[in-house]
């Protein structure tokens, strides 16, 4: 089918007829107003309240499978005796409302047992990035205050000349230990087993928790222009609101080519392969499946071969993550060699995308392109772009979900821009966050009367369509891993050669972005970029490492306000071969 024929007749419906019928008063996503943080807010009247309830909704699935993992399968039933069993023994430790667990593993079935058996006792969840240096780890847990660790046997060896400096870290509970543990440090298995044993843990209700929406539950980690990570704190509601967010999105989908939505949707099966730490998956995709059934599958290595097996043999309908994933998938040589096609979507957020992936994905994979714009301040889904729309729109993030706002300011944020100039993108709704983490000034510097100021520079058409253009924050988007330039820059500065440093985006075909940086070096000392490389790589995560240096005689650019002229330093890579 071409795209001439695809679109003849599209769309079916306008934006604003399909949400009047979506979300009509008694209908699926009917929609309330609410004062939240004392702003009104539209919500979604149905959704869960709490992540207490979205467990408990969870637990109605029974022996469908929830979580896989090469041989291991943990049903929702299981899922659910596992997470009562963590939430009382949570509760044996004095752990109570407000208090701060800390979750640091690779995607496990353990991961949304921990997750869910603290946030349903009311404490916060502090999920930290797993690709994290030990230093890094310390900093979050120590910023949180985290009372109790969760973590896998990786992230104990990383973190063990660390604890000493821990000195609110009470308990930590190691999953998968290879030995024996020492000092305050024992084997999660001895409190609920491995995954083979939730099937004999007593069938328990959730203990009970006076929880309402509003309520903190979680403190996710995005880096700050500072160079420290600033931790967004996140309530029940935010996170919740993505359940109906994904739901709708699918919904309209439909419609908009002409179709009814199939009532119930058909169980999905997903690949999982972006981390739990990230709101994306944690947020966007893992509460949508708990709520609908679905069956998610985790990888220990991202392998696309390894993909297809999976795709093939489990009838995999969902998969995506980022565009380097979708990328792999359509280029590997031994995609012909199996069978992908139960593949209904392939979705993905968090780094751009050439326009050119979102004709492949239908024509090559035989799947609906999906896409979506947000970010850990907004805990994920604030706008939602598939199927006919995204292949219509491909250089658009879609329009914003029905219980969220979007406008165009100027930059000093006093006016409103009108339909079709480019500004500050300013957005609002339920899933909002409340703020930073013991950092006042710099959540009154982005959350102003409901608002947050994302730092996007970006533009909206006529119906409604997001479509963002730049960044004003000086941000590299790596395969979806957010790396803040500040954070780099700082490491490379202390170096004692490097008296000028400044670190930029460089294109990438599948990561979509890379870092690269220049550097000026002081009178009379020398480095080589393998060197500083090296020296990065001692302090922060292996993918915030520069892939090319180079290097400038004279300092850098810099504007009458002292401000390096990064626009100005890209021609520093021209010569250096890819």
């Amino acid at each position: 089918m071409t795209n001439a024929q695809s679109y003849a007749a599209w769309p079916a419906a306008s934006l604003a007829d399909i949400e009047a019928q979506l979300c009509a008063p008694g209908a699926r996503f009917e929609m309330v107003q609410q004062s939240v943080a004392g702003q009104p807010v539209r919500t979604w009247k149905n959704v869960p309240p709490t992540l207490a309830a979205l467990a408990q909704l969870a637990r109605t699935h029974g022996d469908t499978p929830f979580a896989i993992l090469e041989q291991e399968r943990v049903s929702y039933a299981d899922f659910h005796r596992a997470t009562a069993a963590l939430a009382r023994h949570f509760l044996s430790l004095g752990i109570g409302k407000g208090d701060r667990i800390g979750l640091a593993m690779r995607n496990l079935p353990e991961w949304p047992v921990a997750f869910f058996a603290a946030a349903s006792i009311g404490a916060i969840v502090v999920p930290l990035n797993a690709w994290w240096t030990g230093q890094e780890l310390e900093y979050g847990l120590a910023d949180a205050g985290a009372r109790i660790l969760l973590c896998d046997a990786e992230r104990h060896a990383r973190l063990t000349d660390h604890y000493a400096a821990l000195p609110d870290l009470e308990t930590v509970l190691v999953t998968r230990a290879d030995g024996d543990l020492t000092g305050s440090a024992r084997a999660l298995e001895s409190v609920i087993g491995t995954t083979a044993d939730y099937g004999a843990l007593p069938d328990d209700d959730l203990p009970a928790s006076a929880l309402a929406p509003d309520d903190p539950a979680t403190i996710f980690y995005t880096s700050g222009t500072t160079g420290q990570p600033k931790g967004a704190l996140g309530t029940h509601r935010n996170i919740c609101t993505n359940i109906f967010s994904s739901a709708y999105a699918a919904a309209r989908s439909f419609l908009r080519r002409g179709e009814m939505p199939p009532d119930p949707p058909p169980r999905a099966v997903g690949l999982l392969v972006i981390p739990l730490f990230h709101v994306t998956a944690c947020s966007a995709t893992m509460t949508g499946a708990m709520a609908s059934g679905a069956t998610l599958i985790f990888m220990h290595k991202w392998d696309a071969e390894e993909a297809f097996g999976i795709i093939e043999r489990e009838g995999v309908t969902q998969a995506g993550g980022v565009p380097t994933i979708a990328w792999q998938l359509i280029e590997h040589p031994a995609r012909a060699q199996y069978d992908l096609s139960t593949l209904r979507t392939v979705s993905y957020g968090g780094a751009p995308s050439a326009p050119d992936l979102v004709r492949k994905i239908r024509d090559v994979l035989g799947a609906l392109p999906g896409n979506g714009w947000g970010m850990t301040e907004t805990m994920a889904t604030v706008t939602s772009h598939s199927a006919e729309d995204y292949l219509n729109r491909p250089d658009s993030c879609g329009p914003p979900v029905p219980v969220s706002d979007l406008k165009i300011m100027s930059e000093d944020g006093r006016h409103e821009k009108p339909v079709g100039q480019v500004g500050e993108l300013w957005a609002r709704g339920p899933q909002i966050v409340l703020g930073y983490w013991n950092k006042p000034a710099a959540t009154a510097e982005t959350f102003v009367d409901g608002w947050v100021r994302t730092g996007d520079l970006a533009r909206i058409d006529e119906e409604g369509f997001c479509f963002i253009v730049d960044r004003a924050k000086d941000i590299v988007i790596r395969g979806g891993e957010n790396i803040y330039s500040t954070e780099v820059e700082n490491i490379l500065y202390d170096h004692p050669a490097v008296t000028d440093a400044a670190v930029i985006a460089l294109p990438h075909r599948t990561l979509g972005e890379e870092p690269g940086a220049v550097v000026h070096l002081a009178p009379g000392h020398s480095a080589t970029e393998l060197e500083l490389q090296d020296w990065v790589r001692t302090s922060l995560a292996a993918f915030k490492v520069p892939v090319r240096i180079a290097f400038s005689e004279d300092t850098l650019p810099r504007n009458a306000n002292g401000k390096i002229l990064k626009g100005d330093l890209k021609h520093f890579f021209e010569e250096i071969p890819a």
